[in-house]
């Protein structure tokens, strides 16, 4: 059986599954805000018939350079719950959720029960974290002084972690909401069949190219690598925010040609020629991954399709 003409799209098996056939929004729900799309994604799968949560980081930005709009303001200053991953994922938003978030529920999923957190690669192939990175540069975000930094906080690209997500928004939700509790749970207990079923049409996807190395924009798929076995060889930038010097593209050029990576993959939001100045003179392709969603529209079930992008752009590159 192919799996992945079996899956339908997650909104759609809401639908099939009678959960909320006749459900209209109700109009006490609270507003609620997100930080980032792939977090939003989760958020609006678990509100789907009760509201639909704000969005910050919208369209192709990125919460590494994002700088906050007024209708951001707000949306934060009308929230009663407000998600987001944390400080060292979206550093612009701390001082804005003191001054702005105050009435309201603030909830840092990067402490969920269940999450699985990753320590920085460091050395070698992957940047050290210490000195010239995001952490090291970007002091007007205060970077520096968290010890939360010292994890991977890309934490939605592993299936499991986003059901400890999923798990916490709920939860939230049901103590904020108690009217639209059932919807909620139900709208959870959808999800988490939908996770686990993309789970395993990713295994399968992948399966046949595990064991080709390849080389990513910036170190943004540990979560990705390890649930499913793939093999990254190491990235251009620890971050996005830090251009990397002649030095380091010259040790990723070597690291291409003695590994014979196979792929060199960009990202959307970022510039495209160091992908280029790498793959010079290697018989390395080049591929797109997204890990923060730019590209796609927000909803219930850009999740899906971020993860499913991602293990297509992996296939199509490596194969």
């Amino acid at each position: 059986m192919n799996v992945v003409k079996t899956i339908l799209p997650f909104t759609a098996s809401l639908l099939f599954s009678g959960f909320f056939a006749g459900a209209t929004m109700a109009a006490d729900a609270p507003d609620v805000v997100v930080s980032i799309k792939p977090i939003h994604s989760l958020v609006a799968a678990i509100m789907d018939g009760v509201a639909t949560p704000d969005l910050i980081v919208d369209g192709a930005a990125s919460p590494h350079t994002y700088a906050l709009k007024p209708s951001n303001a707000k949306a934060l200053e009308a929230a009663k719950v407000v998600f987001w991953v944390g400080p060292g994922m979206e550093a612009f938003l701390e001082k804005p959720l003191s001054a702005l978030g105050a009435n309201a529920l603030v909830v840092e999923l990067d402490k969920a029960p269940g999450i699985t957190k990753l320590k920085f690669r460091e050395g070698g192939a992957f940047e050290a974290h210490d000195d010239g990175d995001e952490h090291a540069e970007s002091t007007d975000h205060d970077h520096h002084d968290h010890d939360h930094e010292e994890f991977d906080t890309h934490l939605w690209l592993d299936p499991h972690n986003a059901k400890a997500m999923a798990a916490e928004i709920t939860t939230t939700l049901v103590a904020a909401d108690p009217a639209n509790a059932l919807t909620y749970e139900a709208n959870q207990k959808a999800l988490d069949d939908g996770l686990d079923a993309l789970d395993a049409e990713i295994t399968a996807t992948l399966a046949p190219v595990k064991s080709k190395p390849f080389i990513v924009f910036h170190d943004a798929y540990q979560y990705f690598e390890r649930r499913y076995g793939v093999r990254v060889a190491g990235s251009i930038t620890v971050s996005p925010e830090s251009i990397p010097g002649a030095q380091r593209i010259s040790e990723i050029h070597g690291k291409v040609a003695e590994l014979g990576a196979t792929c060199v993959f960009a990202e959307p939001q970022f510039e495209p020629k160091l992908v280029n100045v790498v793959l010079e003179g290697t018989s390395a392709k080049s591929g797109v991954l997204d890990p923060e969603a730019a590209t796609l529209p927000q909803g219930p079930d850009l999740y899906f399709d971020l993860m499913r992008g991602i293990a297509n752009s992996l296939k199509t590159c490596l194969s």
